[in-house]
């Protein structure tokens, strides 16, 4: 499945300026893929993992990571590629922020400049592995 990198960048810095990492990038990746689920039940699974989880900002896992991950098992079908591209995304984020944890990345929370960019780097490792 190919994704249009440009229409999925806009909707995640679009849905960024009013909704978490998590939901942004869930939401911009499944409307994307044309993926058939409402945008309230996106909000639903990703809210949650807001803040890196919960909005503790501590060392739950970077929204940008949990959404890409929530995406991923939403679009794909085979159990074994959804885990090979789950380890992929972690270990690609991880390589580039140096951690997965939200509360390292955003400084506790104090810091959110870097949300945006990381989700859209995320969204773009998923859209090649969907590609592939």
């Amino acid at each position: 499945m190919k994704l249009d990198k440009k229409i999925l960048e806009e909707k995640i810095r679009e849905y960024r300026k009013f909704k978490s990492c998590s939901e942004s990038t869930l939401m911009g990746l499944c409307e994307t893929a044309e993926y058939p689920i409402s945008q309230t039940e996106m909000v639903k699974l990703g809210c949650g993992f807001a803040g890196g989880i919960g909005g503790t900002f501590d060392e739950g896992t970077c929204g940008a990571v949990t959404g890409a991950i929530m995406a991923n098992g939403l679009i794909i079908d085979d159990p074994s590629k959804i885990k090979a591209n789950a380890k992929e995304i972690f270990n690609t984020f991880k390589e580039e922020y140096g951690s997965v944890c939200c509360g390292t990345i955003t400084n506790n929370g104090e810091d959110k400049s870097p949300c945006v960019d990381c989700c859209v780097f995320i969204a773009n490792k998923v859209a090649d592995l969907w590609d592939e």
